[in-house]
């Protein structure tokens, strides 16, 4: 079965101005998937998400919100998040391409799946737009695939380099979700301490890394080594999602950690790994980036990894790693971190 990679062309009609999430990311995404032959990709129309199931994580009055504001030429919901004219369109495409990918996914049409769309999603609030997101993508394809299609556990890794607030708060109490966020602290929006660990009977499913500021590759594939892929083995998700921002790149403007494109590869491959060890498919959506020489490079090293799959590069264990997992194992006893081991 070749991998599935959703696009809309409403999402360039999603006009920001002068903002970092401009509509020239995603041609910059396609031109080097072309360049690439597509990397066995079959490329699908995203379809409008379903406004029920759009309106079972945000509640009707905010979508026409959304829609009375883009109806009326656009506005700022923010200082940092804005609409346009087409932004509704492409709010609804961007979240009906997730729900769609999850459909592939779970009926068996794929094992791997891309959503090159936007506006992103993950800082999205039920009620509210933030941080350049107007619908949560993910949260609303996670619902759906809880709600709708019979499934029972749910994964999702976050590695764009902002906290994803609007998930985290989304399924904090869901012990479906298993959510995990590494994340650059200090930076917006400032959620997303460790000891955030979910709530009521989420609690300990909700998993929040924080990174310094000039944190490499050392550290970021430690934490994915080390402290999120055992939680995340021992919750035997059936769906493995993932919120692709590509923002923790050295060459992005807007934070000050310092990946590279193949360290986004290496995290893709243990999320292959762990899908392939759980019989689980596994699907990726765009969130940030903006540099866009790092965001095209960056996302076709993941969709590569994603697709290709094999062994990640192991990485010795992280002093922050150690000092994360020592928290996290707090609630995850068995499995079989290195604090855990080691105490």
């Amino acid at each position: 079965m070749d991998p599935l990679y959703f696009r809309h062309e409403s999402s360039l009609r999603h006009d920001t101005g002068p903002h970092p999430e401009g509509p020239g990311r995603i041609p910059a995404i396609e031109r080097e998937l072309e360049r690439l032959g597509w990397l066995g990709y079959e490329r699908l129309e995203a379809p409008e998400v379903d406004l029920d199931t759009l309106t079972a994580v945000h509640p009707p009055r905010y979508v026409d919100s959304i829609r009375a504001v883009s109806e009326a030429g656009g506005g700022a919901f923010d200082p940092d998040t804005v609409a346009s004219a087409g932004s509704y369109e492409a709010a609804l495409h961007a979240a009906g391409g997730a729900c769609a990918m999850v459909d592939a996914l779970v009926g068996g049409k794929a094992t791997v799946g891309f959503c090159g769309l936007r506006p992103p999603g993950h800082h999205a609030e039920p009620d509210a737009a933030m941080g350049f997101c107007l619908f949560n993508n993910i949260a609303v394809a996670t619902r759906h695939a809880l709600d709708g299609l019979g499934i029972e556990r749910v994964f999702v890794l976050d590695w764009d380099v902002h906290h994803g607030n609007g998930t985290n708060d989304i399924f904090h109490s869901d012990p479906r979700v298993l959510f995990a966020s590494i994340h650059q602290s200090p930076l917006y929006p400032g959620t997303g301490p460790l000891r955030d660990a979910g709530s009521g009977a989420g609690e300990g499913y909700t998993v929040n890394l924080p990174v310094p500021p000039g944190s490499g590759a050392d550290i970021w594939l430690s934490l994915v080594e080390h402290v999120v892929m055992p939680v995340a083995r021992a919750f035997e998700p059936q769906l493995v999602l993932v919120s692709a921002g590509f923002d923790a790149h050295r060459a992005d403007p807007l934070a000050e950690c310092r990946l590279e494109a193949d360290s986004f590869a290496q995290m893709a491959l243990h999320v292959r790994t762990l899908a392939d060890a759980v019989r689980a498919p596994v699907g990726a959506v765009l969130e940030g980036g903006y540099d866009l020489g790092a965001l095209a490079k960056s996302c076709a090293a993941t969709l590569d990894a994603l697709a290709r799959g094999g062994a990640a590069a192991p990485v010795e264990p992280h002093p922050v790693a150690l000092a994360a997992a020592a928290v996290v194992a707090e609630h995850w006893p068995a499995a079989g971190l290195p604090a855990t081991s080691s105490a």
